[in-house]
């Protein structure tokens, strides 16, 4: 195939790598953005004599679900263990959360 096939086949099937590129760039800021608000909440919560069980919920399960395809992509046991620790985590936070909730009624 020549350059201008390649380029047409890019066209129908609608591929455009710098979208990709963009995309992924967006998920590292959110990324960033969903850490440094975790640890504000958390340290908000800290303060205030709040419990953290939701925050640490959502913080396992994220891990949890990251940590699954880089598993499925490399194999390694280090991302299996992670994914199955972080979904252990979040279900247990997330249960003390409603205990709690619940206890205060």
């Amino acid at each position: 195939m020549n350059r201008e096939e390649v380029l047409e086949k890019s066209r129908i099937e609608c591929n455009d790598e710098g979208f990709y590129d963009a995309e992924n760039q967006g998920r590292k800021l959110g990324l960033w953005a969903f850490c440094i608000m975790e640890v504000a909440i958390m340290a908000f919560n800290w303060c205030t004599g709040q419990p953290n069980h939701i925050p640490l919920a959502m913080f396992w399960a994220f891990s949890a679900i990251e940590s699954y395809p880089k598993y499925k992509f490399t194999g390694k046991k280090s991302f299996l263990w992670t994914t199955i620790i972080g979904s252990i985590a979040a279900v247990c936070s997330f249960a003390c959360h409603i205990i709690t909730v619940i206890a205060a009624m």
